[in-house]
């Protein structure tokens, strides 16, 4: 199977790439857990596969979000439970994947993760859908060419007064870890486009409520 050169070279940078303090591990404790940052080649170019969480949620309810979950005893690894959590959610063949590596451990203070991202290629796309209902509302493909749109780029400040970036695209409000995540992998991709980032909005109220249970 042929990977894009694009993602090859992303993944010499993503492997060894320094971790923000506040995203340090810390020494002991935390739920590990794992995300699938899944690439393909759709009509429009290059993209990436997002979930969005139930509304009815008890974590991160209603946000945009990578297919991922925490690693169980059973699955011996972050890249098998990436492989399956997205299967259980979008309904994904695993077949079709292609493992290309894995990112430095994030912790996730708020939930108390500390979560590995795995990268893979799609090389054989499977039907995706909401596989879970109870925990995903919708499954997009979002082309690369939207996200770094500069029409669809902005900060979000949160009601704690810090602000992250975000991504408007699709009829998602892409915000928090994911949107974090995605801005750094886009730009050591190579794709990132300048944007305006004294472009800052406040987190609206119905996200800041869902956040809120999660």
């Amino acid at each position: 199977m042929e990977v894009p050169g694009w993602l090859e070279r992303l993944a010499e940078r993503v492997v060894t790439a320094p971790v923000p303090p506040v995203m340090r591990p810390p020494r002991s404790g935390g739920r590990p857990a794992a995300v699938l940052l899944l690439f393909g080649e759709g009509p429009l170019g290059p993209d990436v596969l997002l979930i969005q969480r139930s509304s009815r949620g008890r974590r991160h309810a209603g946000q945009p979000a990578f297919p991922g979950g925490g690693v169980d005893p059973a699955d011996g690894g972050p890249v098998a439970a990436a492989l399956r959590e997205a299967e259980e959610e979008t309904g994904l063949d695993p077949a079709g994947v292609h493992v290309i590596c894995t990112m430095p451990e994030l912790y996730v203070s708020r939930s108390d993760n500390r979560v590995t991202p795995v990268i893979g290629w799609w090389h054989t796309p499977s039907a995706v859908h909401a596989a879970s209902p109870d925990e995903v509302e919708a499954v997009e493909r979002v082309p690369i060419a939207e996200l770094v749109d500069p029409a669809n780029r902005l900060r979000l400040r949160h009601p704690g007064g810090y602000s992250g970036p975000a991504f408007r695209v699709r009829g998602l409000l892409v915000w928090g870890f994911t949107a974090g995540v995605l801005d750094g992998v886009l730009a050591d991709a190579g794709f990132e486009r300048p944007w305006d980032r004294s472009r800052v909005e406040d987190l609206p109220p119905d996200v800041v409520n869902l956040a809120s249970r999660g």
